[in-house]
């Protein structure tokens, strides 16, 4: 009789790990599952920004349109504009690096400066990056542009501020997301587009503000995290397999020890 309470309560046993090893096999199928999806949407995401940011510029869209650009659709776009900077208006946005920008390595600021389009218009151009110690405009006056100038750039939309950004100091001229909107109310630039210009040309004489290519380099790593949840899942089942089979063998010698 103890015999077969003692076997009765294994199978109750090996029923809840069974149990067990089905619902954590469904989590981890379930998290390679979600995985893959993630990198096709981040694999579409890289080639959809890789074809933006290599085809060749247009004509920086009109004044009556702008409050109608889809943001996410023009995301990006290349454009060509001929500009007045106004001068002695920039302001100076802290970066510790780009993803976009590979040529951009260590701290530093972006200079972003209004500029006046011949319609009459007011954009906001992110004229590149200054290194720590030549934020100051008097530092690199030799880059100070002059007059009407062609520019080639890229289209964005302000960035979005983190829970953990800093607060921005105006006092020091000192921003910490390209907020080109929220900027231009602080200093008293006026109306402005609701996008910034990225210039990739042409470069300041002096070498500084430094202009650049944006090239895609996002992190993509979901298909390995794809893989290893799949091959965890596996690895469950594996073991959870030996386990039973181990029972399973225990349980049959034991019956029949128990016959004879």
């Amino acid at each position: 009789m103890m015999a077969v309470e003692q076997n009765r309560l294994s199978r109750r046993a090996m029923l809840v790990a069974a149990g067990c090893a089905i619902a954590g096999v469904i989590v981890l199928l379930s998290l390679a599952r979600w995985q893959a999806g993630r990198a096709t949407w981040k694999e579409a995401l890289i080639a959809d920004l890789s074809q933006r940011l290599t085809a060749a510029p247009i004509a920086l869209p009109e004044l009556r349109t702008w409050q109608n650009l889809d943001a996410d659709a023009s995301e990006f776009t290349r454009v060509t504009l001929t500009v007045e900077f106004l001068p002695g208006r920039e302001a100076l946005v802290y970066t510790a690096g780009s993803s976009l920008r590979p040529d951009v390595k260590g701290a530093g600021y972006w200079v972003m400066t209004p500029a006046r389009l011949p319609d009459g218009g007011l954009v906001v151009v992110n004229r590149g990056f200054v290194p720590e110690g030549r934020q100051d405009a008097k530092a690199r006056t030799e880059g100070e542009p002059k007059g009407a100038v062609k520019i080639v750039g890229i289209l964005r939309w302000p960035e979005p501020r983190g829970v953990f950004t800093p607060h921005d100091d105006p006092a020091r001229n000192l921003w910490f997301v390209r907020d080109q909107m929220a900027i231009a109310r602080e200093k008293g630039w006026g109306n402005v587009a609701p996008f910034y210009v990225e210039q990739e040309a042409p470069s300041a004489p002096g070498g500084l503000p430094q202009v650049g290519v944006l090239i895609p380099n996002l992190p993509n790593n979901h298909r390995q995290y794809e893989l290893t949840w799949a091959g965890l899942a596996l690895v469950l089942i594996g073991v959870f397999s030996v386990f039973f089979w181990r029972w399973y063998r225990t349980g049959k010698a034991s019956a029949a020890g128990n016959t004879g």
